[in-house]
């Protein structure tokens, strides 16, 4: 079968910096929807209308990722509105409760990047925002999609969004827990 959209592509992949440094390695084959949210337009472009079996290397730029940083996301809040075991790497969906930063966008998911004794500090770039990437993909498997996720537009959870609780970080989730 040919990869178009919709579909659902099983992969394996090598995910590297610009300097060849090991980010994200899949050994086994992950399931993908194709024509969703669920892969980096990039890659899908790659993908279009290939087989089982095909490889490819791509070099994406920030803007093809990740995007680039953005120091607009980052924000200073007064650690008594978190938790008391508030760490790095902690993730919050959208401002923590009791915000008091009134340009924190809602929409986006931030990253506890330092705390200090008066205020944390939370970071809204995704993780590989400003990184260039490498990555080596082949795709192991190719089956239509259900309806099901048709309807979602993915197969599960994206592998590239972060796992969080609107209220805060999740109890299941380990700090820095950022891809799969």
């Amino acid at each position: 079968m040919d990869i178009r959209n919709p579909c659902v592509v099983s992969l394996t992949w090598r995910l590297e910096d610009a300097q060849g440094v090991l980010i994200d390695e899949l050994m086994e084959p992950t399931e993908f929807f194709y024509g969703g949210e669920d892969l980096l337009g990039k890659v899908e472009e790659a993908l279009e209308g290939q087989t089982t079996g095909h490889e490819a290397e791509l070099f994406l730029e920030p803007e093809h990722a990740f995007g680039d940083y953005d120091s607009a996301l980052v924000f200073f809040e007064a650690i008594d509105i978190f938790p008391d075991n508030v760490e790095e790497g902690m993730q919050f969906e959208g401002p923590p409760k009791g915000s008091t930063t009134p340009d924190m966008p809602p929409d986006v998911i931030y990253t506890v990047t330092e705390v200090y004794d008066t205020h944390v500090v939370l970071d809204g770039n995704h993780p590989l925002a400003g990184i260039a990437l490498k990555i080596s993909v082949r795709v192991a498997d190719v089956r239509e999609a259900t309806e099901e996720e048709i309807a979602q537009g993915s197969v599960a959870q994206s592998i590239f969004s972060l796992a969080m609780d609107r209220d805060g970080a999740d109890e299941d989730v380990p700090p820095g827990a950022t891809l799969h």
